[in-house]
């Protein structure tokens, strides 16, 4: 197939065109290619949650206990039954149900959803209350909250201005942005949160009604019948068809209070306003929203499953564009800088009506005229005192920001590896065009990987682009042996044909190329195999390895065989002869080059940070390089030495990686375990919880005072909290729960893209400003940080915010972010990490099994005791009316007669609905306020019998004070509540969950603990993940094992050569082991360079700390393995080919083969080696967006690959060991 290229190299020439062309169409960055692009599908993190669906029931007014008994439970019994259903859980709240109904992970989505419509289209007769009727949720899920924001007054300079009222903002977000933003493709719901949404309020005296002798039902009917429009099918005048139409909607408040309740003895109409109070107020809300200590208005947009998250943002974005001009502006006068008197002068100086002081509504036509006259006049004819305050949609929550800069932090370290690539090839190989043809292949790899990312469905996120950045070194390694190998042959043989040479050289390493990368790609094959959370976390990152794994191996035998060829042709020839002729010069300059290479690497890398500047952070990097490619150097060149002493002391020297294996062993059973470790998004959630009996008006309290605090900290960029739902079936939240979304600044000003820019500054240092105040961007100068000295990490942030956040009255609150907290609710239903579901019968022993639960587990040594928190689920003040049922008899009444009058006179009820336009208001009947709002006040209410007479409330019922549920939950119909808590400092997850449940045994067997009978408890959230993805990866890893070994057996033919290459994952898995142990003492690497770290030390430019055992550190085992017999696959290839030319017959002659076959290969094997690990050095030391993953992926890789130099070694001696035996054996026969 070589010579073919070789023949055929426009074929060649074409391949890696279409491949380049095709790979920048599909990329995820945000590249200007002036031509339509189809980019792969971006998010910041991959959907783990759980395939569900949510069955969304309203019923107002209703209490959770209610809710429960009459449509939870029920409905959970009949969705149980829906073909694929894993779980039903479902929660009861004031006024609404909402049931996840979870589906097995192989079921497809959209079928599930006419599954259960199907079920709720077939219900029973009588399954739910009548006027009941349950909806499916949008097709998403809370995970798919993408972009929130608020509405604010903005002038035209940006700046906030305000007024507007919270009901008006309302509006113009109900009925217009709202429905602008649903038209976005890719968008699901655009659901509203905060304000007030304007009633028309009918308040009823209750004096008057029995004066009049009216009942309450004939207002409700008397309101209802005044609200409709008719048609009467057309008419024809003068052959001309007229359609007929009986307009009769109601427009003002006067068409309610004008409406005929009944007539009079005397034929007088008694009408509305005769009987009640007719106005516009505030419909009873549920939720609230406050930015920064001000009540808000806002938003939430949720894209559609499946649909590329990344585009639906843009496109959201470019509807906010289209809307921003249409959306209402009003002025809005300075009364501190003006009074009455300026400005009626301006108004009669301009023919402007009067501008009165208070707010005005749309429809003001002072208010309009002055709206006008600042929209058609330039601003500096405005007065100072007044302004045009235009609604503006403003984010506080953009999930897009999150995926430029995890893209930021991929595209940051493929081009720090690729200039890391370039540097070790440059001095290892001292042949620049041969550099020049192994550093193509990394661009055109990771665009070869996007292609089949792309076709394959494959979304961009952060466990994806870590699958490209882990295994940037391994790209270029196969294209290192076979250019090394064609180069060693051009040197051996000169006289022979370019063409010859490459092509013998190719197919020579071809086999050994083909098999280690097959190793690679088969110890990934099993994650293919993984389910749940981490088969949805880490399958990305298999495809994106493999595809990159796969990209490298075509273009190792494709594509470099004709580069070289290419390069290397007879037309260089002169070049050659003028360069050997002045060696020394071209020596000089091609060091110049390696250094200008170096500098490059360290002014984007930055291992120490913008604040050392460019010459420090180049010695370090320098430094580096002289350790790893230097130590490297001196093995290759003391390598024929080294290895004739270890072939003398076979034993002796085969003890090492024994040691290291034993070592390894014994370091696995102390470390920590966890699930995954934290992604760090660049935004905190704090959400803790008021006490279940206070209302909307003190939650808002509290938060307002949070927000407040929280936001005058110099660190947080912005503050906007919820207390309550907003309006949308994917938030059931009770009113008591808080969320607080809070931005912080990245520590360095960055651009879009979450790369630092940097600012000028004077000779002194200190940087320079304009005119405005603002910063001058500089690419010659520096980065300006924006955090405090002490602030030195976001959990530095989150101590400040936990203090700020302390406010009588809320729990505290464990260390969240919005993506982390969507998932761990999807998964479990609960808001933390960890925690313990508690299933009991009723609610009452529900409640004492949780609290007891919380008070035990706070005495648990590895728990955090401030972080234990049940729901108190029996915790809401209740105000019960019991019928009296003899009374009622007694005056002719019905129970639902009396139970009526009841929710229309404290409750209200919506008797109609106005239709304003595109606007819809509701109408609502209730008693005046004063009359309902004390228990003395409720027994006073009328009840209508059926002669007319009006029984006071007082005859018929008795009001009692209790408490009562908050809200219920269940799974399965099990009654459930969820006792949250977090781990203290220095204990894994899991570690916290077994002596967490080790605690509650123990104390069930003092007697400390007692569960009553139909009580049972078990430990949920990211512990049971993790526990899952171990049950996988015992399974996972030895198949993985038992392929790579199928496969090196395949390609040798031996099972003793086989073992041999294979003994580099044993000495591979302890060397990774040694890592993490030493990543976590405090000793190692603890220690300073004096005139380049300033006092920094290694083990925090590196990011040493403690590193637990999660499924990240395993994945990057996996890969580890798979690199651990590369070498060794070089390595015994060579020897085998030389023991096949003859036998050996002196044990001399065998160790001179294998000392040669070693000296051949040790190079190019060495040199893959340090490739590698130098470049996951940048990966080690990254702070960006999805650093969190890639670290501990990269730390077993590196301290592997580390000890797995000792393949060099051990599996030359034990071939020569062999083949020795071999030869005592034939000498003995």
């Amino acid at each position: 197939m070589t010579s073919w290229l070789l023949n055929n190299k426009l074929v060649v020439a074409l391949f890696v065109v279409i491949i380049t062309f095709a790979g920048v169409m599909v990329a995820p960055f945000n590249w200007d290619t002036g031509t339509p692009r189809s980019p792969v599908a971006v998010d910041a993190i991959p959907n783990i949650g759980e395939n569900q669906q949510i069955v969304f029931t309203e019923w107002p007014g209703r209490s959770p206990q209610d809710v429960d008994d009459q449509i939870s439970y029920p409905l959970s019994v009949q969705l149980m039954g829906v073909p694929g259903v894993k779980d039903v859980r479902t929660i009861s709240m004031f006024g609404f149900s909402s049931i996840a109904v979870i589906f097995n992970d192989d079921v497809e989505f959209y079928w599930s959803r006419s599954r259960i419509l199907e079920k709720l289209s077939s219900l029973p007769a009588g399954t739910l209350p009548d006027n009941v009727q349950p909806a499916l949720g949008p097709d998403a899920t809370g995970l798919g909250q993408v972009y929130l924001y608020t509405l604010e007054g903005r002038d035209p300079q940006g700046n906030p201005t305000g007024g507007w009222d919270l009901d008006e903002l309302r509006s113009v977000q109900d009925w217009y942005v709202r429905y602008g933003l649903l038209a976005a493709e890719g968008i699901s719901e655009v659901a509203s949160i905060g304000g007030f949404v304007r009633e028309y309020q009918i308040d009823i005296d209750a004096d008057a009604l029995r004066y009049f002798n009216v009942s309450m039902e004939q207002v409700v009917a008397a309101v209802r019948e005044s609200n409709i429009d008719v048609g009467a099918r057309t008419t024809e005048i003068n052959q001309v068809e007229y359609i007929v139409r009986g307009v009769g909607f109601i427009e003002n408040l006067a068409d309610i209070e004008n409406a005929v309740v009944r007539l009079a003895s005397d034929n007088t109409p008694i009408l509305v306003s005769d009987v009640a109070t007719v106005g516009f107020g505030p419909a009873e809300r549920r939720g609230a929203l406050d930015v920064a200590g001000a009540e808000a208005v806002g938003g939430i947009v949720t894209v559609r499953e499946g649909f590329n998250p990344l585009a639906a943002i843009e496109n959201v974005k470019l509807r906010i564009d289209e809307l921003a001009e249409s959306l209402p502006a009003r002025a809005v006068v300075d009364w501190q800088q003006a009074s009455v008197a300026d400005i009626r002068n301006f108004a009669e100086q301009q023919g402007l009506p009067a501008l009165r002081s208070q707010t005005l509504n749309f429809d003001d036509h002072g208010q309009k005229a002055w709206t006008e006259w600042l929209q058609t006049h330039p601003q500096d004819r405005w007065p100072e005192w007044v302004t045009l305050s235009k609604i503006t949609v403003v984010p506080f929550y953009d999930r897009s920001t999150l995926i430029m800069e995890t893209l930021g932090t991929l595209s940051d370290a493929l081009t720090q590896q690729l200039l890391v690539t370039a540097a070790v090839v440059l001095i290892l190989l001292m042949h620049l065009r041969s550099a020049i043809t192994i550093a193509t292949m990394l661009p055109l790899a990771v665009l070869i990987t996007f292609i089949g990312m792309r076709l394959l469905g494959v979304e961009a996120n952060i466990v994806a682009l870590a699958g490209i950045a882990i295994a940037i070194g391994t790209i270029v390694d196969m294209g290192i042996i076979v250019t090394d190998n064609i180069l060693r042959l051009r040197k051996d043989k000169p006289d022979l044909d370019i063409g010859e040479v490459i092509t013998r050289g190719t197919k020579e390493v071809g086999p050994a190329v083909l098999t280690a990368i097959a190793t690679t790609v088969i110890s990934f094959l099993p994650v293919f195999t993984m389910t749940g959370a981490e088969g949805k976390l880490f399958t990305p990152l298999a495809y994106t390895k493999t595809l990159v794994l796969l990209a490298a191996v075509i273009l190792a035998l494709v594509v470099v065989p004709v580069m070289l060829r290419v390069l290397l042709s007879d037309r260089f020839r002169k070049i050659d002869s003028w360069l050997l002729a002045r060696r020394k010069t071209y020596r000089i300059a091609y060091a110049l080059l390696v250094l200008v290479v170096i500098f490059a690497l360290a002014g984007l890398w930055e291992p120490l940070g913008p604040a050392a500047g460019g010459i420090r952070n180049t010695l370090f990097v320098l430094m580096l390089f002289a350790f790893v490619v230097g130590g490297f150097a001196i093995i290759i060149h003391f390598y024929e030495p080294l290895l004739r002493l270890c072939l003398r002391f076979k034993a002796a020297f085969l003890a090492l990686p024994v040691l290291v294996v034993i070592a390894g062993l014994a370091i696995f059973p102390g470390v920590g375990r966890e699930f995954m470790p934290s992604l760090d998004e660049g935004s905190f959630l704090l959400m803790p919880t008021t006490m279940p009996h206070a209302s909307i008006g003190a939650a808002l309290d509290v938060l307002s005072e949070q927000d407040k605090a929280i936001a005058a900290i110099p660190e947080v960029e912005s503050v906007v909290g919820k207390i309550g739902r907003a309006e949308t079936a994917l938030d059931p939240a009770p009113v008591s729960m808080i969320e607080t979304i809070i931005n912080y600044k990245s520590e360095f000003k960055t651009n879009a893209n979450g790369q630092r820019i940097n600012f000028r500054v004077n000779r002194q240092g200190e940087f320079v400003r304009d005119s405005n105040g603002e910063l001058i961007q500089d690419s010659s100068g520096e980065p300006y940080r924006q955090w405090r000295d002490h602030i030195q990490n976001p959990d530095d942030i989150w101590d400040e915010i936990v203090l700020a956040a302390q406010v009588p009255g809320v729990t505290s609150a464990p260390r969240l972010q919005p993506i982390e907290t969507r998932q761990l609710m999807l998964q479990t239903g609960m808001r933390a990490a960890m925690g313990v579901k508690v299933q009991a019968p009723d609610l009452e022993a529900l409640e004492r099994a949780a609290v007891d639960i919380e008070r035990v587990m706070r005495s648990s040594p590895a728990v955090n005791a401030a972080s234990v928190s049940a729901e108190r689920v029996v915790g809401k003040p209740y105000l019960e009316l019991h019928l009296k049922r003899e009374n009622i008899a007694r005056y002719g009444l019905t129970i639902a007669a009396v139970q009526n009058t009841v929710a229309t006179a404290i409750g209200g009820v919506e008797v109609t609905r106005s239709i304003e336009g595109r606007e819809r208001y509701p109408i609502r009947v209730r008693y005046q306020r004063e009359l309902r709002n004390d228990i003395e006040a409720m027994y006073d209410i009328l009840v209508t019998a059926a002669n007319g007479a009006q029984i006071p409330l007082a005859e018929l019922l008795d009001i009692r004070y209790t408490r009562g549920p908050q809200m219920i939950r269940s799974e399965n119909t099990f009654l459930t509540a969820y006792v949250t808590f977090g781990s203290a400092a220095g204990t894994a997850e899991v570690e916290a969950v077994e002596a967490a449940a080790e605690h509650l045994r123990n104390a069930q067997a003092s007697g400390d603990l007692r569960l009553e009978s139909g009580v049972s408890y078990t430990f949920a959230g990211s512990y049971q993940q993790q526990q899952s993805a171990m049950q996988t990866l015992q399974v996972v890893i030895p198949l993985s094992l038992v392929l790579i070994f199928i496969l090196l057996y395949l390609q040798f033919k031996q099972v003793s050569t086989a073992l041999m290459v294979f003994s580099g994952i044993a000495v591979a898995w302890g060397g990774g082991f040694i890592m993490l142990y030493l990543y976590g003492q405090s000793w190692f690497a603890n220690f300073t360079i004096p005139g380049i770290t300033q006092g920094v030390t290694l083990r925090d430019i590196f990011q040493f700390e403690v590193t637990h055992l999660s499924v990240a550190v395993w994945v990057g085992f996996l890969a580890l393995f798979g690199i651990a017999v590369d070498d060794g696959v070089v390595m015994a290839t060579y020897l085998q080919q030389r023991f096949s030319e003859g036998t050996a017959n002196t044990v001399i002659s065998i160790r001179e083969r294998t000392i040669e076959a070693g000296v051949q290969r040790v190079r190019p094997c060495l040199m893959t080696s340090a490739t590698t690990i130098l470049a996951l050095f940048p990966v080690l030391t990254a702070t960006g967006r999805g650093s969190d993953l890639m670290i501990p992926m990269a730390i077993p890789t590196v301290g592997g690959l580390t000890f797995v130099v000792l393949t060099m070694f051990v599996v030359p001696v034990l071939y020569c060991w062999r083949e020795e035996m071999k030869l005592k054996f034939r000498h003995r026969s």
